[in-house]
């Protein structure tokens, strides 16, 4: 069977308060909206989470990402679809993903370094590690993609 995330009770406001900080920190860091959405896309796929999957996808489009490059994300390395800086920060967000996998290789972060600031590799990472503790939370307590619906548009976006 299949539950909503819901927090009812007290005993949920500080985390979610806390998860709720770190992702108003990572729409506000001055990355690029349309990175940010590829990111968190990039990690869901890996995990599984057809939840934020949706979200995401939604949101993407909302900003005005194309079909072909959200079609495209989970194969990125074989098309030309995307930016050297989006190429980094995909490779990024898939290492420090599956860090247990990769403990994210230093060839990884030197690209990464190119491409992104000191600044922006931590934003980046935030971003990675908001959305994985996301999957998580909606994986592990079976939340049911489907219902939700973009609140940002692109021209609110511009």
């Amino acid at each position: 069977m299949k539950m909503r995330i819901e927090y009812h009770d007290k005993f949920h406001e500080e985390p979610l308060k806390a998860m709720l900080a770190l992702e108003k920190y990572v729409h506000a860091c001055g990355l690029e909206p349309k990175l940010i959405e590829l990111v968190k896309m990039r990690a869901s796929q890996i995990n599984g989470c057809a939840y934020w999957l949706d979200m995401h996808s939604k949101d993407a489009r909302a900003l005005g990402e194309t079909e072909q490059r959200l079609y495209a994300l989970n194969a990125w390395r074989e098309t030309p679809f995307y930016s050297e800086r989006e190429r980094a920060a995909l490779e990024w967000t898939e290492a420090v993903t599956l860090v247990a996998e990769t403990h994210v290789p230093d060839e990884i972060y030197e690209q990464a370094r190119k491409h992104f600031s000191e600044k922006e590799l931590l934003d980046l990472t935030f971003a990675v590690v908001v959305i994985n503790s996301w999957n998580r939370l909606a994986v592990s307590l079976r939340a049911v993609p489907g219902t939700y619906q973009a609140k940002r548009t692109f021209a609110a976006a511009s």
